[in-house]
Formats: structure tokens, sequence, C-alpha cells
């Protein structure tokens, strides 16, 4: 065990900082979601999986659960309601039967890109609460500390899953006009002829 190099108050006091700002932060968080993706009819879990699922497309549930920090049964039933409902579509490769993977039907996609376009119809208190810090340094937080942190405790792949999500946004939008456009999620039709019905990953 590597010797201590911070005093229990310092320790103390920094968890407690961090806890604390972190439920504040995600009170916010979560009003400014709910009231996002409130008119059509999902909650955050099912957005969430909906979100992950189009940009890093080809997802694994395994995938969803890490990157949505939630249990893997969490991420495959709510998968399973976003299927019902017609969003989702779940498949096996023929090069790996033991992973249950998961892709956006054409329906999915007009409803992420529906959410995404009236993303201002709801007001963004988080969004509101950074503007002071973009209009003096010119860019929005980036939260290095917080990021390295959260790589510490999750992991690099974490992060890999994390930032190849946040590119995937990047090459969603049109620069020229702002406007998100729509990903091509088209799979081969040896991948799609297996559609798998309950969950088989441990």
């Amino acid at each position: 065990m590597s010797e201590q190099k911070y005093s229990p108050k310092e320790a103390m006091i920094f968890s407690q900082r961090v806890a604390q700002m972190s439920k504040a932060l995600w009170k916010a968080v979560e009003k400014d979601w709910q009231q996002w993706i409130k008119p059509y009819d999902l909650n955050i879990n099912e957005h969430h999986i909906l979100w992950i699922s189009y940009h890093l497309q080809g997802a694994t549930i395994s995938d969803i659960a890490k990157f949505g920090v939630m249990h893997v049964s969490t991420a495959f039933n709510f998968s399973k309601k976003l299927e019902e409902r017609n969003y989702l579509r779940f498949y096996k490769k023929d090069d790996d039967r033991r992973n249950t993977y998961v892709e956006v039907t054409e329906e999915g996609e007009k409803l992420i890109l529906e959410m995404n376009m009236n993303y201002y119809d709801s007001k963004h208190d988080i969004l509101e609460g950074s503007l002071p810090i973009k209009d003096l340094y010119g860019k929005f937080p980036e939260f290095l500390e917080v990021m390295s942190v959260v790589r510490n405790i999750y992991g690099e792949d974490f992060m890999e899953i994390f930032e190849r999500g946040f590119e995937k946004i990047k090459e969603s939008y049109d620069d020229s006009t702002g406007e998100m456009m729509a990903i091509n999620h088209t799979k081969s039709n040896e991948e799609l002829k297996n559609p798998v019905f309950s969950a088989e990953e441990n």
C-alpha cells in the first residue's frame, strides 16, 4: 500500500465537496433532461440507451451498461422496452454469438433527430449556468480534472467508449448549417438475420 499523502481532514473535505457538488449538479441535470424528453414519453434510462446506441453504432448491451453507468440487467430491460416501441433492434453477429448487440431502427433515428431539433424547446439550467464561463473564456467548461478522476475510477475502456460517443456527435453535425444529420446505421444482412429475444451476456 502506498504511503498516505493526505490528511484525514483533506480527505473528508475533498470527498464531501465532490459529493455535495455532484448531487447539486445532478439535480439540475436530471431536471433539464426530464423536461427535454418528457414530450416523447421516455425516461432518462431509455433516452440514454437510445442515445448511446445511436452514436456508438453497434454497441453491445455491456457497452451500454458501462457507458450508461448502469447494471447490465437495467440496460437490457430498458432496451427491450425500446425494442417493443420499435426504436431499437437486437441482433447477434455470426462471428460473436456471445454478445447481444443493439442498433437504432429507422423510427428510433427519427425520434433522436426530432428530439435534438427540439432541444431548445425546453429550459436548460446547466447550459445557462455555464454561459458566463463561455463568455469569459470563449468555450464551455471542459472538466479536465473531473475527467481524470473518472478515468482513474472507471478505466481507459470507459473513457474510450465515452469519447467515441462524443466523436460521433461531432460527426453528425453539418458545420455549414449547424444542424444534425442522420448517421448511416445500415447493417449487413448477415449481421441482422439473427435477431435475439433474451440477454445471454454475463
